[in-house]
């Protein structure tokens, strides 16, 4: 077995310096790579379009928003796996700079995992992280530089959290919401606080959604199961 001699060796030395070395090209590239090819507005229009109308917004993709479509689900996980990913880990953190960045943020984290990993614990993982965006937009005021139907999913992670005070910050947005909107946008708005003082009543009956427990394994009590056999306990 050889071995090379350090102090006597005429081996030619790598060269460490050398921006060229394998190591190297391998750090250029994972730093030049962007994370995502989606930007706040790809992702903004997705989820809403490009109508300036929030009523014919709503009248178009209620049905995105809101119904279960196999397909739709499908397509969003081939379209934003990586940067719902890259949300959760907090890796797309500069769009918070702006309202629509981090409008963005909300929905890779709050609405999108619903739909991609529906029916599986994964769906709430981002939850936290969802609520974290959520406050730091309030507390900026940046809600009030988005329309009135984007300004309703900013709110929705704490709509989905199983905190009261959240609940109770939820129905006071919402609320608030409704009572700013045009009179042709009213009963739009009335049904988005109805849903909230419908999350708001169920957090202060059971402490949590009960049509969660399936999915995340918690052990329902009887009352929780007789509640989830009445039309409308799922959100």
């Amino acid at each position: 077995m050889f071995f090379c001699d350090a102090t006597r060796c005429q081996c030619k030395k790598r060269d460490t310096t050398s921006p060229w070395t394998p190591l190297n090209r391998i750090r250029l590239s994972i730093d030049t790579t962007p994370l995502t090819n989606e930007t706040p507005d790809s992702v903004r229009a997705f989820w809403f379009g490009s109508s300036a109308d929030d009523a014919a917004v709503a009248q178009q993709y209620g049905k995105l928003w809101w119904a279960k479509n196999d397909e739709v689900d499908v397509e969003m996980r081939v379209r934003f796996d990586v940067p719902v990913k890259a949300a959760m880990r907090r890796e797309l953190d500069d769009w918070v700079k702006t309202p629509t960045g981090l409008l963005a943020l909300v929905l890779l984290s709050d609405q999108f995992p619903r739909n991609i990993y529906r029916a599986t614990p994964a769906s709430f993982q981002a939850d936290d992280v969802a609520r974290s965006f959520c406050l730091q937009g309030l507390e900026q005021g940046f809600d009030r530089q988005l329309r009135p139907i984007e300004r309703v999913f900013l709110y929705m992670p704490l709509e989905h959290s199983e905190s009261h005070a959240h609940q109770s910050r939820a129905v006071d947005l919402f609320t608030q919401l409704f009572q700013a909107v045009p009179a042709d946008q009213i009963e739009l708005f009335r049904g988005f606080l109805t849903f909230a003082l419908r999350h708001r009543r169920v957090i202060e009956r059971f402490g949590r959604f009960p049509h969660r427990n399936a999915i995340l394994g918690r052990p329902s009590t009887p009352e929780e199961i007789a509640f989830l056999q009445e039309p409308g306990s799922s959100f």
